[in-house]
C-alpha cells in the first residue's frame, strides 16, 4: 500500500468531491445592474372605490396571467379597431355557466366576427332561446332511461336541419333562422339568435353520436353530416382571414381545436400567410388538444403570433374579459 502523503491522502487516489475554500472573495453586483423579473411597475394598482367595473383588469400585476389577461383584451380591442376577425370558439359549458348575455354584448357591439359550436353548446343554447332553461341531471336521468330523450329539442333541431339540407344552409344558419322564424321568447339570451341576427357568421361542428339529439329515430346522420361540413368550409374560409386577428377556444376540449387545426391546414395547403394572430385557451383545465392545436402549434410555425392560456372558471373569466374588452373600446 502506498503510504499517505503530507496532505493525508493516499497517492493515486482521487480527491474527495466538495467545494474547497480558497480564501478568494465573492463576487457582488450592484442591484441597479442586475436584470430583475419583477418590478413594482408590474404590481397591481391597487383598489380604488372610483374605479369602474370594466376597468377591474387595470388591478391585474403586469405578471404571468395577469400580463397575459391584458395582452388578450388588447389584442380583440386592436383587432376591432382594425376591422379584423375575433372567433370564438364555444363548448357547450360555456352555456351553462350562464354567461351568454355577456357575449351577446361583444356580438352587438360588432366585436364578435365569427362564432362556432360544437353540437352541445348549440342544443344548450336552443334550448335556452325557446324555453328558457337547459341541462339535464345527467345520472338521475340516465337511471331512468330518459337521458336525452327530450322531445321538443330533438325535433326541432332536426326539423331545422332537415330544411337545410334540401337548400344550401349549413346548420349554424338553420338553426339561427328557426329561433328567428318561432319567435323565440328568449332569443336576447341565445348565441344563435344574435348571430342570425346580425348577419355574424355562425357554424355548428358535429360529431356523430355525441349529442343526444343523434339519439333519436327522426335524426338523419346525412342532414347533420352535411350541414356540418358545410360549417366547416365556412368556418375555414373565416380562419383564413385570420391575420392580425384573434382565435379563442372557450370550453371546447377536443372537438373544436380539432376543428381550428384542420382550418389551419386547410388554408396553409392554399398558399395563405395567416400570421401574425393571437390565439388563446380559456378553460378550467388546459387540456391537450386546446394548448397544442389551438395555443402553440399554429402560432409557433409564423413570426408575431402570441399564443396565450388562461386557467379559470368561465363564469369568471368571460365577464372579466368582456368588461374590459368593452371598457377599452368605449374609452375613459
Amino acid at each position: 500500500m502506498p503510504r499517505p502523503s503530507s496532505g493525508g491522502r493516499a497517492r493515486g487516489m482521487p480527491r474527495r468531491s466538495g467545494t474547497r475554500r480558497t480564501g478568494a472573495r465573492s463576487r457582488i453586483v450592484s442591484i441597479s445592474s442586475r436584470k430583475s423579473k419583477v418590478s413594482v411597475e408590474q404590481f397591481s394598482c391597487g383598489f380604488r372605490r372610483s374605479l369602474p367595473c370594466g376597468q377591474v383588469s387595470d388591478l391585474f400585476p403586469d405578471i404571468l396571467a395577469g400580463k397575459d389577461f391584458r395582452r388578450l383584451s388588447e389584442a380583440i380591442v386592436t383587432a376591432k379597431g382594425r376591422g379584423k376577425h375575433v372567433i370564438f370558439m364555444l363548448g357547450g359549458h360555456v352555456v351553462k355557466t350562464g354567461v351568454s348575455p355577456l357575449l351577446v354584448d361583444l356580438i352587438e357591439a360588432g366585436i364578435v366576427t365569427g362564432l362556432a359550436m360544437n353540437g352541445a353548446c348549440a342544443i344548450h343554447d336552443l334550448e335556452i332561446a325557446m324555453w328558457g332553461e337547459t341541462s339535464e341531471d345527467v345520472e338521475e336521468a340516465l337511471e331512468e332511461g330518459a337521458f336525452g330523450m327530450t322531445a321538443e329539442t330533438a325535433a326541432f333541431m332536426s326539423a331545422a336541419i332537415e330544411a337545410a339540407f334540401s337548400g344550401t344552409e349549413g346548420m349554424g344558419e338553420a338553426l339561427g333562422k328557426a329561433l328567428i322564424a318561432a319567435n323565440a321568447p328568449f332569443a336576447a339570451k341565445s348565441l344563435i339568435a344574435s348571430c342570425q341576427a346580425r348577419g355574424v357568421p355562425l357554424t355548428v361542428h358535429v360529431a356523430i353520436g355525441t349529442d343526444v339529439t343523434h339519439q333519436h329515430a327522426h335524426a338523419s346522420g346525412k342532414a347533420i353530416g352535411e350541414t356540418s361540413m358545410r360549417d366547416f368550409r365556412l368556418f375555414a374560409s373565416l380562419v383564413e382571414r385570420i391575420r392580425d386577428g384573434v382565435v379563442l377556444n372557450v370550453g371546447s376540449a377536443v372537438i373544436l381545436p380539432e376543428v381550428f387545426l384542420k382550418a389551419v391546414a386547410v388554408a396553409r395547403n392554399k398558399g395563405v400567410r395567416l400570421w401574425p394572430f393571437t390565439s388563446a385557451n380559456l378553460d378550467m383545465i388546459q387540456h391537450y388538444r386546446p394548448l397544442k392545436n389551438v395555443v402553440q402549434r399554429p402560432t409557433s410555425i409564423g413570426k408575431g403570433s402570441v399564443g396565450i392560456a388562461l386557467t379559470g372558471h368561465h363564469e369568471l373569466l368571460i365577464p372579466l374579459l368582456v368588461a374590459s374588452v368593452l371598457h377599452k373600446l368605449k374609452g375613459p
